[in-house]
């Protein structure tokens, strides 16, 4: 259950006319009373002889009791009471009680206060509710509301226990601005599979992901689409931006814009230049850059594993402004891979960047500068082009989200930490569609290594097991006992066979992180192995190692692989 304070107002009646009005796009539906601070308050809408100038003259009567001078400018309160989709419809009781639990809890009207303000709770859909007050007690005093959003979503909380509804996790001021129901229903009736908002919020922030300039934002806004209309100081300066959708428009024909902040704190002007600022700061890593023989999207895709893989140290051991300047530049990442991943990932990802926008803020300040790798392999994913998603883009791509997928799994765990609840649950949802997105992407290219794997020879098996115990040897047997050990084999096979130490090599892929939490242990060393050692992640275009020969017998020493034994989805 959400609870939204609005900015105050200056006229009550104007806003009883909204609440009880068709809405902005035809969306309010028989808009009545239910619960106000006098049982018998008139209801103008289930009451034809009742006005709203009469229910506006009473709310209103303690304000102007006041000479004119002590009345306050903006003496109109009103808050929102939102339930989530999932809800069950509540009644008008419920409503009506809920109504009074949230006037008490902000201070409006304590329970057992003969002289709270005046206030009237209105229903006008199933899933929500308005509540219009004056801030004039009937003593002439002013109502004490300290803190009185933070006792609204706390008073919440405990409506959602009491009702059996959807369990909302805390939020800390710094989530982006929901979608208005005028601005659902009108998406709803227009065939739009999102609200402007949202659209909007995710079209600008793919533009932002990777952006060096002001230049080149604006550019790609363009780009996709978008009209932009900046605001600018009479000395030149630029000082903020609004979008809208070409086709989004106003009652008057006009397209409906959105400035960047209100479509998410990290989005303002101000707050994007700072992402610009550091990015000449950016660390040098040895291994950041893909090796030359590879290129476009699958070079793009390795430079994205890459520095996922530097950023789990940061977020592992680094200071908090380091460890939030990399998340955000993980989102950016995220965002890239929206834009240009291939066809049979392209929603998977689309969903798991929209979710993990929530966790890319909170109160701990970026600090921006630490992050260029991340940074830059978003603006490497934005203009290598769109993925194929078939031979060794498609196999790169399952390469990249599984480093990914631990980059948001460790988000989720420094978030919890720190108590960010709105932040952790929302990472955890991003590594379930990166989860699906990785099935997608690997079960082919691991497909083809489980196959090579069972062809090798015995003893060429047994010399990579003994290189498995050497490395890891409290996870050896349960590796070995995975169905992706023939392409984890096959793997270790690859990396000595192109001059590297298998055991070495293991030893750093298994060292970074504890394997224990991974669903397929093989899997995860299959594709660090594979980056570390610079191997093609498409095992179509490497020879099979050729099997042993028995002496004098001509024989090939090796298992043939049985046709019903296929490698099944571990992850």
């Amino acid at each position: 259950m959400i609870p939204s304070i609005h900015k105050r107002g200056s006229e009550t009646i104007g806003l009883i006319r909204y609440l009880y009005g068709p809405g902005t796009e035809e969306e309010h539906i028989d808009p009545h009373l239910v619960a106000a601070f006098d049982p018998l308050t008139p209801d103008p809408g289930r009451d034809p002889k009742t006005t709203y100038e009469q229910l506006q003259r009473l709310l209103d009567q303690p304000v102007n009791t006041l000479p004119v001078d002590k009345r306050p400018e903006k003496h109109v309160w009103h808050l929102s009471v939102r339930a989530a989709p999932e809800d069950p419809v509540l009644s008008d009781e419920d409503w009506a009680a809920i109504a009074r639990r949230m006037v008490a809890a902000t201070g409006i009207a304590p329970d057992s206060d003969e002289q709270a303000c005046r206030w009237a709770a209105v229903r006008h859909a199933d899933d929500h509710i308005h509540i219009i007050a004056t801030l004039v007690r009937d003593d002439g005093r002013r109502p004490r509301r300290h803190n009185e959003a933070r006792r609204a979503q706390a008073e919440c909380r405990r409506i959602e226990a009491d009702y059996g509804l959807r369990r909302v996790a805390p939020g800390d001021g710094t989530a982006a601005k929901r979608p208005t129901s005028a601005e659902r229903h009108k998406a709803e009736r227009e065939g739009r599979e999102q609200p402007a908002r949202e659209e909007l919020r995710e079209t600008v922030r793919r533009a932002v992901a990777g952006a060096t300039s002001e230049e080149e934002f604006f550019d790609r806004l363009a780009a996709a689409g978008l009209l932009i209309r900046k605001r600018v100081a009479p000395s030149g300066d630029l000082l903020g931006y609004k979008v809208a959708l070409p086709d989004n428009r106003n009652g008057e024909k006009e397209p409906v814009f959105y400035a960047g902040s209100t479509l998410s704190p990290d989005l303002s002007l101000p707050r994007i230049r700072k992402r610009f600022s550091g990015d000449s700061d950016a660390p040098s890593q040895s291994d950041s850059t893909p090796s030359a023989r590879f290129s476009g999207p699958a070079a793009a895709w390795r430079s994205a594993a890459t520095a996922a893989w530097h950023a789990l140290l940061i977020i592992d051991n680094g200071e908090d402004g380091q460890v939030a300047a990399h998340i955000a530049a993980a989102g950016e990442v995220l965002d890239a891979l929206a834009k240009t991943s291939a066809a049979h990932t392209r929603d998977q990802l689309r969903e798991a960047a929209f979710v993990f926008e929530r966790a890319t803020r909170s109160h701990i300040k970026a600090e921006r500068g630490h992050d260029g790798a991340l940074r830059q392999a978003a603006r490497d994913l934005v203009y290598s082009g769109p993925a194929l998603g078939r031979g060794e883009d498609g196999a790169t791509t399952a390469m990249a989200i599984d480093m990914l997928f631990f980059l948001v799994t460790a988000t989720a765990h420094w978030h919890a930490k720190k108590t960010h609840a709105q932040q952790a649950t929302a990472a955890h949802k991003a590594a379930e569609h990166l989860r699906t997105a990785y099935h997608a992407a690997a079960d082919a290219p691991l497909g083809v290594l489980y196959q090579r794997g069972r062809r090798l020879s015995q003893p060429l098996r047994q010399k990579q097991a003994a290189h498995l115990r050497a490395a890891v040897p409290e996870l050896a047997e349960q590796i070995l006992a995975e169905p992706g050990w023939h392409a984890l084999a096959a793997t270790l096979a690859d990396t000595e066979s192109a001059g590297h130490d298998p055991a070495a090599l293991l030893d750093k892929a298994a060292g970074r992180r504890e394997l224990g939490t991974a669903d397929s242990i093989s899997d995860v060393l299959v594709w660090r192995l594979r980056r570390l050692a610079d191997l093609p992640a498409d095992a179509t275009t490497m020879p099979d190692h050729i099997p042993a020969v028995a002496k004098g017998s001509g024989r090939v020493v090796s298992s043939a692989p049985n046709r019903d034994d296929l490698p099944r989805k571990t992850r």
